[in-house]
């Protein structure tokens, strides 16, 4: 952890979310939805429980923008993620998604929402 992030937690003040490497307004944006304020509390989650939070907040799944968080929590490029180490996040993603934002789906619904030619659910 970075010295701005210890000063950040030891005044009480927080970090945005988007100080997070490979993180910007736009992710920030979605966490503020999801109930995530703060750099801290993403990273007090961990990557799975934030995106599942994400999903079920009404965000659209999107495989890329899963591993950028995790790669970003790591504070590695969004960029480094390869081989082996994606097919794994792959997994997990799937198995995020399919338990924050598949629910209620038959395997057929899942299937054209993954493709983007359904309406989400509410």
């Amino acid at each position: 952890m970075t010295g701005v992030h210890w000063t950040a937690r030891l005044s009480g003040m927080t970090t945005p979310v988007s100080s997070i490497r490979n993180l910007g307004p736009a992710f920030e944006g979605a966490c503020t939805r999801a109930g995530i304020g703060s750099a801290e509390a993403l990273r007090a989650l961990g990557a799975d429980e934030a995106y599942a939070r994400l999903l079920r907040s009404g965000s659209k799944p999107h495989f890329i923008g899963y591993y950028v968080l995790v790669m970003g929590l790591q504070g590695r490029p969004w960029n480094d993620c390869k081989g082996r180490e994606k097919a794994e996040l792959r997994k997990r993603f799937d198995a995020i998604k399919a338990r924050a934002h598949d629910k209620g789906r038959s395997d057929l619904e899942a299937a054209l929402d993954t493709i983007g030619v359904i309406e989400k659910r509410p």
